[in-house]
């Protein structure tokens, strides 16, 4: 490209206008065809359908997989539970501190060794996932709702794969 043509592509790219042809340098590459631009437009569309599902029980989606792991195990580290949930240290320490504020989960020694801290559900924490759950439910079928049952079995075993 000669140096006219690239402070021309430049300019066009500051203004925000896109100079005629310049889609055939990039030898066809289209970005809304590309994995991650696809799977970020997925996950749009499925927080939007947990948000909306979610409302009333005024959890985010790291809350409420924090929430349910802890129920499921029923005491577990704050370590344990990053690595259950896959966040982050700095991400399930918020989360957590949210739960606990919230009165749905405690924060105690573990009777097994008192120098370690386990947190647990409390009766409002079992009661708000059961809820919560139900719900759940749903949101996966609206989020799912445009693939057929085979697509769906595919789609699932594909992203497990990825994961």
């Amino acid at each position: 490209m000669a140096r006219t043509e690239l402070a021309q592509a430049e300019a066009a790219l500051r203004d925000g206008v896109a100079e005629p042809g310049a889609g055939e340098r990039l030898d066809g590459y289209m970005v809304e065809q590309q994995v991650g631009f696809l799977l970020r437009r997925a996950q749009q569309r499925h927080t939007a359908i947990f948000q909306d599902g979610m409302a009333a029980f005024e959890l985010t989606p790291t809350q409420f997989t924090a929430l349910i792991k802890i129920v499921g195990r029923g005491r577990v580290t704050q370590n344990h539970l990053g690595r259950l949930a896959a966040m982050d240290p700095a991400t399930i320490q918020g989360v957590v501190r949210r739960l606990i504020a919230r009165g749905l989960v405690r924060r105690g020694p573990d009777p097994l060794d008192r120098r370690t801290a386990v947190l647990a559900p409390t009766p409002e924490g079992l009661d708000l996932a059961a809820r919560a759950v139900a719900c759940a439910h749903r949101i996966t079928e609206a989020t799912l709702a445009p693939l057929d049952t085979e697509e769906r079995r595919h789609f699932l075993f594909l992203l497990r794969k990825m994961g």
